[in-house]
């Protein structure tokens, strides 16, 4: 039987935060760290899209069955596990690289995304600044970077950074968890 799978692309800061946030969506079959949105020409790595240099954002890409959960759901998720409404930053991470981003695959998608934003802009007291743009390029990030949370879950950015992040989801998204 061959299951229904479709992809989500975006970035909400540093992609190890997003990735461990989708890792528990029921749905979700796949997370994959990566790097979207540069200018740079090649394959960037993780010191290059750091620098701010590449124009790359951190990014997850989601591999989902849309029969389980939906786009839409995947997107209200995202908008409400990090902070939409500040300019390339999340909490102590700064630059572009960290900047709020949907990029969508199709036309649905970005009318899907368009939607969202303007549904969840009234839970927030600051404009909402997450681009909308389309997926030109997903570069896989290096391994290390893959399932960080899961193999890292007593380093310091994870406990302070990642489990809290996690419990909120947990408290506002208990319906849409594995």
């Amino acid at each position: 039987m061959t299951v229904n799978t479709q992809l989500a692309t975006f970035g909400g800061g540093c992609f190890w935060c997003t990735e461990a946030v989708f890792q528990e969506v029921k749905g979700v079959k796949d997370v994959v760290s990566g790097y979207s949105g540069g200018n740079a020409p090649g394959k960037p790595n993780y010191r290059e899209v750091c620098s701010g240099l590449t124009g790359h954002a951190e990014v997850v890409q989601v591999s989902f069955n849309p029969d389980v959960i939906s786009y839409e759901d995947i997107l209200v998720i995202f908008m409400t596990t990090h902070d939409p409404t500040t300019l390339n930053r999340q909490g102590a991470d700064r630059g572009t690289q960290y900047r709020s981003v949907i990029y969508y695959h199709n036309e649905v998608q970005k009318e899907i995304a368009e939607i969202v934003v303007k549904e969840v802009t009234p839970y927030y007291s600051d404009p909402i600044v997450t681009e909308i743009a389309p997926l030109d390029k997903f570069y896989e990030a290096e391994k290390e970077h893959q399932d960080y949370y899961r193999n890292n879950q007593s380093q310091g950015y994870c406990s302070f950074v990642i489990t809290p992040k996690l419990a909120k989801l947990r408290k506002i998204h208990a319906d849409k968890l594995k």
